[in-house]
């Protein structure tokens, strides 16, 4: 029987493996951790998000990369994705953002569900198996038992990026590669918080969530989210702007997304009597002590025409001191180049050796983009393996 393999057990290389099992190949999953799926576990904990129910054009225009990488896909695309969950026996439902969760809110089900699918294909799964090299078609890795040596007929590379290193995810492949002539770009941190150098009166706020609010860098803008943290400012509605703030894009924040700046400065002109500032703020627009003392934090002195404090808080420009280091990061852009691949995502210099997921250089993010784009690149590059093999 035709041999595959598949390096890293994250959704990337459990979808790449069912692919090669269902075509009848006797497929192998090497896992360099205990257990497979750690960084997907750990990103379920507060809600799996696994796609957006939005129209497929809007979807792909979230995904940053090459044409070749939307075609994949749009050929597995948000209605598949929740197609392929139910499949597992994973009810899933749509909430009010647009947001598709599973019925249990967690990952564990899912992955469950996963892995007893692929066992009643007859996949087998190597755990504590660290890749360490390759010779040709040898695939080497350092395992409990010691050294092994695999030589399978096609191997799927599902190794990650290189974020959150402790659950599997150390872009330490890149030098495997690099060995047998295969080139990457330097990795950068996505979906990311920012540092921020508060004064000592942002203390009390912080773990307060800022919401609602529209975020702006750049020509990506977002309604949504963010928290205010002791080292600055993380939550999902940074996280869809950091790849602009990343390339320098200045970050503003409208405080009160659901008004005009003119309705603003109307009710922040009407007499308010002995009330301070802040007390005419809060009843005026609704303000909470955190988004006050966001604005003051940014915009002080705080304007006293109406009409100009109104333009403030439509746009209250946020300073920052970069991004938060990359083993933090959701994910990371960089790694495998489009230009490296075939459009079956076989490495060009290496024939009978795909790459898929995030270890592929695209970006995208959070909010079901990121998870379902590994899901189609899994299936995709398992699907074109099996094909090459037979």
């Amino acid at each position: 029987m035709t041999q595959g393999l598949v390096i890293g057990a994250g959704p990337a290389g459990l979808m790449a493996a069912g692919e090669m099992a269902r075509a009848g190949l006797s497929v192998t999953i090497a896992e360099a951790k205990p257990s497979p799926a750690r960084k997907f576990l750990m990103a379920g904990k507060s809600g799996l998000n696994l796609t957006k129910a939005e129209p497929l054009a809007s979807f792909l225009d979230h995904i940053d990369g090459p044409d070749a990488l939307r075609k994949i896909v749009a050929d597995f695309g948000p209605e598949a994705v929740q197609d392929w969950a139910r499949s597992l026996g994973q009810a899933v439902f749509t909430g009010t953002s647009g947001r598709v969760f599973p019925r249990s809110m967690k990952a564990s089900p899912l992955l469950r569900a996963m892995l007893a699918d692929l066992a009643k294909l007859g996949v087998e799964l190597q755990r504590n198996w660290r890749w360490i090299g390759m010779h040709g078609r040898q695939m080497v890795f350092d395992t409990p038992d010691g050294e092994q040596v695999l030589t399978p007929d096609v191997t799927v590379l599902a190794l990650g990026g290189a974020s959150w290193a402790r659950l599997g995810s150390d872009g330490k492949w890149v030098s495997i590669l690099a060995e047998n002539g295969v080139s990457y770009e330097p990795f950068k941190p996505s979906n990311m918080g920012f540092f921020v150098g508060w004064s000592d009166h942002m203390a009390r706020h912080f773990g307060a969530p800022i919401k609602p609010v529209r975020v702006t860098a750049g020509e990506t803008s977002t309604l949504g989210e963010f928290v205010i943290s002791a080292r600055g400012i993380e939550g999902s509605a940074i996280y869809a702007v950091s790849r602009a703030m990343r390339d320098g894009a200045p970050l503003v924040v409208d405080l009160v997304p659901g008004r005009s700046e003119a309705d603003v400065a109307q009710r922040l002109a009407k007499p308010r009597g002995k009330a301070s500032l802040t007390n005419h703020l809060r009843k005026a627009l609704k303000l909470d002590p955190a988004k006050i003392a966001l604005l003051q934090e940014f915009a002080r002195p705080l304007p006293t025409d109406p009409a100009e404090l109104a333009a403030v808080i439509k746009a209250v420009p946020i300073c920052h001191q970069g991004p938060r280091p990359m083993d933090e990061a959701i994910s990371t852009a960089g790694g495998l180049p489009f230009t490296a691949l075939d459009d079956g995502l076989m490495i060009k210099v290496l024939p009978g050796v795909f790459a898929c997921g995030e270890m592929l250089d695209w970006d995208a993010p959070t909010g079901g983009y990121l998870l379902t784009t590994c899901l189609a690149t899994g299936r995709h590059a398992g699907r074109h393996a099996a094909e090459w093999a037979g």
